[in-house]
């Protein structure tokens, strides 16, 4: 079939484009940028959709009001050793999170630890809230916190003896409280709601974080 632009030709024999008129050279110019413009809408086959993220959506986690969420697409094509690799980063990030959280309000309520935080004589009391607090604190203090944190991320707060049964199980056969004395339902339901409150405060430290900046007074933790 000849294309309309090029109707104005021979019938028998093409042009080169090159010694086409300036008009004709506009008309094929915009004739093909319609052309590929319709291909872009044009029907194409429906991706049938993964057979692993099939299988994610009914993982723990996946749960009522938002139920499979992942609008980034961090698992799209994704295998179960990532799935687990995202799983473990979520539960430990959750985890901190809400210890950030409750010493959020713990200190902001006025309960500090006794006695004080260095030889100097630097009371826990006298360590301001919020970021506040990270350039009060002594610098030999920091660098401590720092150790420690790095020791537990290092040595502590994974499965060092392989003994574990889900993703986040760091009990390493000496951590318990009566977990092995509970059926798989309530196994379940205390990991959903573990993930669901890590989840919270997550939002809640960040919320927290934002808005010390912006300055103001939050219910419950008080005047940021």
């Amino acid at each position: 079939k000849v294309f309309p632009m090029l109707a104005f030709t021979s019938p028998h024999k093409f042009q080169n484009i090159e010694n086409l008129p300036t008009t004709s050279k506009m008309k094929l110019a915009i004739a093909t940028t319609l052309v590929a413009s319709a291909a872009a809408f044009a029907p194409s086959k429906v991706a049938q959709t993964s057979t692993a993220l099939n299988a994610f959506e009914s993982e723990l986690g996946a749960q009522p009001p938002l139920g499979f969420f992942d609008p980034l697409g961090l698992l799209d094509d994704a295998d179960q050793e990532r799935f687990d690799r995202l799983r473990y980063v979520e539960i430990k990030h959750g985890r901190i999170s809400q210890l950030a959280f409750l010493g959020q309000i713990t200190t902001r309520a006025g309960v500090y630890l006794p006695g004080d935080i260095d030889t100097a004589g630097t009371s826990f009391d006298s360590i301001p809230n919020g970021w506040a607090a990270v350039s009060a604190i002594p610098q030999a203090g920091l660098l401590q916190i720092i150790a420690f944190v790095g020791a537990l991320e290092l040595a502590v707060m994974k499965d060092v003896t392989g003994e574990g049964e889900f993703v986040g199980d760091f009990r390493n056969g000496a951590l318990d409280f009566g977990w092995d004395t509970f059926d798989e339902e309530t196994k379940l339901s205390k990991r959903a709601i573990e993930l669901n409150n890590g989840r919270a405060a997550m939002m809640g430290i960040l919320g927290l974080m934002v808005h010390e900046q912006l300055g103001g007074s939050v219910p419950i933790v008080g005047e940021l």
